[in-house]
């Protein structure tokens, strides 16, 4: 046999075993999903990312005929969970909730990330957005942020601030008003809000950014103040921004998404972002979601990719000005 033979018999092979893996993926994409679907939620129950989530998880059950079982998986600002998924089998059966913090500001923050948010998964799409609101311990006695930053400049005892996470957008936006304020404070990071809530009513820390979406029925309740917005929110109409109060350069708002582990065919995630936007579109989710201070943003898998790419620099410009690292 010639070795140009052999040659031609070995491209056949090679066209014959690339044909049939092609099949073998189309025909897991068509059946898919054959068994419940594992939904990482990088952040404890009970917090503003879990609470989001929740509201999507009984449609979003129904339009992909098989059950979403919700996984916290917490830590380290959201990288650990985030990290399970981008490590998880690429076969659509374990998804995970991406938020600004665990795939924007933690390139900033970890140096030794275990995953690179731009390269290592197939993004499905956006589930909403929501601003961030400033919180004080009642104690404080302030009912707005001109007064507040003039009472931490005042006042010679040590101020704490918590967030939700070392390398979460609670964390860098806490540091950033630190260093506006010009007063050093102690930053406190939970593992989730609602550890972080509890100590904020308790006044074991006296100062906290987060979503609406966790924060405001103790705001309602009347068991913290709310200072400040940084953008409008039909769940506190009644709390200012810090642009209309004079403060600038707080008017950031948190993203959250779905994404894939990379390699995911992109039939699965075409089919999980048909989905998804179905169950946004939804009058009744819509409203439960603006009522947890989230706008719901249907789209497309590329628009959260774009997001990404745009917010990894933006946020490291932010970390890089505050001096923050992740611990």
């Amino acid at each position: 046999m010639s070795i140009l033979s052999i040659s031609t018999r070995r491209a056949r092979c090679a066209l014959l075993a690339g044909a049939v893996a092609a099949c073998s993926v189309a025909a897991h994409a068509e059946t898919w999903p054959a068994k419940p679907i594992t939904m990482v939620v990088p952040f404890p129950a009970g917090g503003g990312t879990d609470l989001v989530v929740r509201s999507i998880q009984p449609l979003l059950q129904r339009e992909l005929g098989q059950p979403v079982v919700i996984d916290n998986r917490s830590g380290a600002g959201g990288t650990i969970g985030s990290g399970f998924v981008a490590r998880a089998a690429a076969d659509g059966y374990t998804v995970g909730v991406v938020t600004t913090s665990t795939h924007a500001v933690s390139v900033a923050l970890y140096p030794k990330l275990a995953y690179n948010p731009a390269k290592d998964f197939a993004y499905a799409g956006f589930i909403g957005t929501s601003p961030y609101v400033l919180a004080v311990h009642n104690a404080m006695r302030v009912a707005d942020a001109r007064t507040l930053v003039a009472r931490l400049k005042a006042d010679k005892s040590q101020h704490s601030f918590a967030s939700v996470g070392v390398g979460t957008v609670s964390h860098l936006m806490g540091e950033q008003f630190q260093k506006f304020v010009g007063v050093p404070m102690v930053h406190v990071p939970y593992r989730g809000a609602a550890p972080a809530y509890t100590d904020l009513i308790g006044g074991q820390v006296q100062i906290m950014f987060d979503n609406p979406v966790g924060l405001a029925p103790y705001i309602k309740a009347g068991k913290v103040a709310a200072i400040a917005v940084t953008a409008s929110t039909p769940l506190l109409p009644e709390v200012p921004t810090f642009a209309s109060q004079g403060v600038p350069g707080f008017e950031q708002q948190l993203w959250y998404g779905i994404a894939f582990p990379k390699g995911t065919p992109a039939a699965i995630v075409d089919r999980f972002n048909a989905a998804l936007n179905k169950v946004l579109a939804d009058k009744a989710v819509a409203e439960d979601l603006a009522g947890k201070g989230v706008t719901a943003r249907p789209g497309t898998p590329s628009a959260l990719q774009a997001a990404v790419q745009q917010d990894i620099p933006y946020w490291g410009k932010i970390a890089k000005s505050v001096g923050a690292i992740g611990e």
